[in-house]
Parts: C-alpha cells; sequence; structure tokens
C-alpha cells in the first residue's frame, strides 16, 4: 500500500475542502500549509499581496506544513488558482524538499481559470518525480466527480 500525503495552502477554504475529501478516499495523511504571516481576509487587499508575491517570485516561510516528505510515496498538492500560477506557500513547499522517485498529483481550485500554468509550475519544481493528470474544479465540483477521478487515476496508474 502507498503511502500518500495530501498538501494543500487554502485561504478561504475552497482548496482545503477539497483536500479533506481526497485526503478522505485515499486514505492519505493531510497538511495544511501555513506562511509566517496569513494573508489579508479582505479580498481585494489579499489580491494585491499576491499579486506582488508572484510577481517577484516570493517565497513565504511556512510555520506549518514543511516537515518532511520521506515517508510518502505519493504527494497530493493543491493550491488555488491565484493568476495562472501556484499560490505562494505552495512554491515554498515545492523548493524544500527533494521530490525524486515520488508519484506527485496537482489539484487546484478556480474561478474560472482552470489549471492555468500550475501543472507546468509543479512540474519545473518536481525534478526526478512522476507527474499525473491533475484535477481543477471551480466551486460547483460534486463529490463523485473527485471519486471517479481518483479511482481513474488508481486504475490506469495501478496505484494501490
Amino acid at each position: 500500500m502507498s503511502n500518500i500525503l495530501v498538501v494543500y495552502y487554502s485561504l478561504f477554504g475552497n482548496t482545503k475542502n477539497l483536500a479533506l475529501e481526497i485526503a478522505i478516499q485515499t486514505n492519505g495523511t493531510l497538511r495544511e500549509l501555513i506562511p509566517v504571516k496569513s494573508y489579508s481576509f479582505n479580498y481585494n487587499t489579499a489580491v494585491k499581496e499576491v499579486r506582488n508575491e508572484i510577481s517577484r517570485g516570493f517565497c513565504p516561510k511556512l510555520i506549518a506544513g514543511y516537515e518532511s516528505i520521506d515517508d510518502y510515496d505519493i504527494v497530493f498538492i493543491g493550491t488555488p488558482n491565484w493568476f495562472k500560477t501556484l499560490a505562494p506557500p505552495v512554491l515554498s513547499f515545492l523548493k524544500q524538499h527533494d521530490f525524486s522517485g515520488k508519484t506527485i498529483i496537482p489539484f487546484c481550485t478556480h474561478g474560472g481559470g482552470e489549471f492555468g500554468h500550475i501543472e507546468n509550475d509543479i512540474s519545473s519544481e518536481c525534478l526526478g518525480s512522476k507527474i499525473l493528470p491533475g484535477l481543477a474544479v471551480d466551486s460547483t465540483y460534486e463529490l463523485k466527480n473527485i471519486k471517479y477521478w481518483l479511482e481513474m487515476l488508481f486504475e490506469e496508474y495501478n496505484i494501490t
């Protein structure tokens, strides 16, 4: 049986809910990424903060979620789609670990932008890993869609 880790960053709870469902359905370990400095809970202010960090390639220091991934074979990586890319805390996580030999499965929540560049951005940070097809959902997703995606992945890629 593979050891599964479900890592995510979520500001407003959408990605957290998706990560929780993936962890439940895969019996995976759930790990939230928490930056030292939180983003504003005001949407417009948060947008300005995020746009600035992404444009600078900023990787915030994490106070939770950075722990070792050595015991895991499969790592689901979840992020909101922010300006077509990863949330900066997810980039911090990716830069802190060696993903060689691991299976990486991206997932994201979005408001219409699907994956944007997220899958490519994850691939470029996870050298030496196997990247499987991810899942991008908006707020109208249904639990049966997650179940179907996971069943397809596990069957097609022979994950046990």
